[in-house]
């Protein structure tokens, strides 16, 4: 019989099932698992104990909300960066000059153990978006000055980003409808248009934002009219308008901004790639950064889970004079919440083994199918979390209501579920005339055998 091995620490603190652990060991190198073990010990060590800390670091005068960033937020990255845990979801596989030599799977393990801390886990290994997708943009497809210029600053954490393509007047979940003007005068770029959501835009740190706008109206393919441009956050004619708020969340310092931009000039050589490669380049961007949205939501769950748990096993609460983990609809709520994540879980291992094996476009319907399906199932985890907490779990006593309120935006971002479903669904339909081919074979091979043995069928 083969050694019994030893259960990785992601296993023993309940942070990764042993099932799952089962199914993705092997393709773990030693440096991933070791990697691995340290940035389980930094989120429950460093992180998750800051938490307090950082909320109440966050300044509730209007006039300072969005200029002080936590100062334990640099401290811990100041940690991270000292034991190797920095930019991990850069794989050096995709960007060999800059990457991590980590898989999207090994990657998107630790995005799930980041997802179970606060946002600020991710950004204390500068792993937080949208600054990964917009390193990951510059890293493919940006030329060597606007590499040195904006990735190397964003790979040291010296400063933040936000990628301006959402926009308020027009319908951005079909992203061909994109408006925003983007000409070429002379040397320059200007830029005219009116975005909102924008992530991170309302963060001191912010340097610098990529614009996606409409180049080439003109183009015969709505996929080849868009192009995107670098601008600096302070160039003239860059406002932010407003914070928005996300369920009464304003989310500050980053927030998610409605921006203007109004005569914006930059110069030509801030054009990403060409003209009209703006679908291109936010293709290659969104297919990892979804799979990444996925893991954290699953540590999310895992999370809302924890509370959950402690919630129906807590002396202090006997409603009925019982525990709540007495009472049978929880304790099958519990066992619902557990399958549901394993379910969510499988869904984004398929699918990031499906990108390292065969690259983002080839796995582009298991990440759709991970993207609806592992937001809803965090939802659900979430909610039957808040209803076992009763009035707290609404409250800002627990951060079960800024958990659902995060993850219920998710089905907006990166393409609403309903696109998705679209798209999946056609592809599904497009398998039909095969589908017709092998039934009508099976049927033809059915009749033969009935005549064959001389048996009338009963239907």
């Amino acid at each position: 019989m083969a050694a019994k091995q030893s259960l990785h620490p992601a296993v023993v603190e309940g942070f990764i099932s042993p099932g799952a652990w089962s199914l993705i060991e092997n393709n773990f190198s030693q440096y991933a698992k070791d990697l691995l073990t340290k940035v389980v010990r930094f989120v429950v060590e460093e992180c998750m104990p800051a938490e307090e800390l950082y909320e109440s670091q966050i300044s509730t005068d209007p006039a300072t909300r969005w200029k002080i960033v936590p100062s334990i937020v640099e401290e811990l990255k100041k940690k991270a960066k000292s034991q190797g845990l920095w930019n991990l979801f850069l794989s050096k596989h995709h960007y060999p000059k800059h990457g991590v030599d980590l898989t999207n799977l090994e990657y998107g393990v630790m995005a799930e153990i980041l997802g179970r801390g606060h946002h600020f886990a991710s950004e204390s290994m500068n792993c937080s978006a949208p600054d990964t997708g917009n390193m990951e943009v510059l890293a493919k497809y940006g030329n060597e000055e606007q590499q040195r210029t904006w990735l190397q600053p964003l790979l040291n954490g010296e400063i933040r980003s936000a990628f301006s393509m959402t926009e308020r007047f027009v319908a951005s979940s079909d992203a061909t409808n994109i408006s925003t003007s983007i000409k070429q005068e002379g040397d320059e770029i200007v830029i005219n248009g009116h975005k909102w959501w924008i992530s991170g835009a309302g963060d001191p740190r912010c340097k610098v934002h990529l614009v996606l706008g409409k180049s080439h109206p003109q183009n015969q393919s709505a996929y080849a009219q868009h192009s995107i441009v670098i601008v600096p956050a302070n160039a003239p004619g860059v406002k932010v308008v407003r914070p928005m708020r996300v369920f009464g969340y304003d989310d500050a310092p980053e927030g998610h901004c409605e921006v203007t931009y109004t005569n914006v000039r930059v110069p030509v050589k801030n054009l990403i790639l060409g003209w009209g490669r703006g679908f291109e380049i936010i293709q290659g961007r969104l297919g990892p950064g979804r799979i990444h949205h996925c893991m954290r939501s699953i540590g999310t769950a895992e999370r809302a889970l924890e509370y959950m748990i402690r919630r129906a096993t807590n002396p202090t609460k006997k409603p009925f004079g019982k525990l709540l983990a007495e009472h049978g609809t929880v304790v099958a709520n519990i066992a619902q919440c557990r399958i549901k994540i394993e379910q969510a879980r499988l869904l984004v291992i398929s699918a990031a083994r499906m990108i390292d094996l065969y690259g983002a476009k080839a796995a582009q319907s298991q990440i759709a199918y991970a993207k609806v399906a592992v937001v809803n199932a965090a939802l659900d985890v979430v909610d039957h979390s808040m209803q076992v907490h009763g009035g707290a779990g609404v409250s800002q006593d627990f951060p079960l209501a800024g958990m659902w309120a995060g993850l219920r935006t998710l089905r907006y971002a990166d393409g609403p579920d309903e696109v998705h479903l679209q798209q999946q669904g056609r592809r599904e339909l497009k398998r039909s005339e095969q589908l017709w081919l092998r039934y009508d074979r099976i049927q033809e091979r059915s009749h033969q055998l009935l005549k064959q043995y001389n048996v009338t069928p009963h239907l």
